[in-house]
């Protein structure tokens, strides 16, 4: 599973992308994104859509735990689960701006990057939650924080041959967006991107 992105999309593009985007996210750093860092994401406000930062890995199911720490999950699969399920409506949805995902191709071996065959912008298909409190690393303590995930689905042929189990959902044009954020039920946009529509990377871009 994806459990590293990178995303070096300019703030002023993604409020260009998305009329009257009120940018809350100070300073954007490009470049990559780690499970329990922080990183940019799309979301719903009192007076539209956010740009925000938020925190990368939505609360663990209770029964996984097996101490107060949770790290948190960083993709989200089983749409099923009553776990998921609450957070899966309109005002739990969210957009993850990225350029290129990675899968590692093995122990030692590094990962192989993944970014889009054409040119454009891509966000993967995220839920979020705001004001979690939660013991995250055990020197912290309980913080507060605003989190977010991505689902994932079946892969395409590009990310089959190193991933086999699954791919984030990606979605690559306006209407996909749109549908995501207006509340389309996660199960129908829960698909992967078309063989052939991501292209291979040594390195992030």
């Amino acid at each position: 599973m994806c459990n590293l992105y990178s995303n070096t999309t300019a703030q002023e593009a993604m409020r260009q992308l998305f009329d009257g985007l009120n940018d809350k996210a100070g300073n954007l750093e490009p470049g990559r994104v780690y499970p329990d860092q922080m990183g940019a994401i799309i979301r719903h406000g009192s007076d539209g859509l956010e740009l925000v930062k938020a925190r990368w890995g939505m609360p663990s199911p209770p029964n996984v735990l097996k101490t107060e720490r949770d790290p948190g999950v960083t993709n989200v699969r089983n749409l099923s689960s009553p776990h998921w399920r609450r957070w899966l409506d309109k005002g739990n949805r969210c957009l993850v701006p990225v350029t290129s995902f990675a899968e590692p191709l093995g122990k030692g071996k590094g990962n192989q990057w993944f970014a889009s065959a054409e040119v454009g912008p891509m966000f993967f298909a995220g839920i979020e939650i705001r004001d979690w409190t939660s013991v995250r690393k055990v020197k912290d303590g309980e913080t507060t924080d605003d989190l977010f995930a991505f689902l994932t689905c079946e892969p395409n042929a590009e990310v089959k041959a190193v991933h086999p189990k699954a791919m984030p959902v990606i979605l690559t044009q306006r209407d996909e967006w749109e549908a995501w954020m207006d509340g389309t039920p996660a199960k129908d946009m829960q698909r992967p991107l078309p063989d052939g529509a991501l292209r291979l990377e040594a390195e992030p871009i």
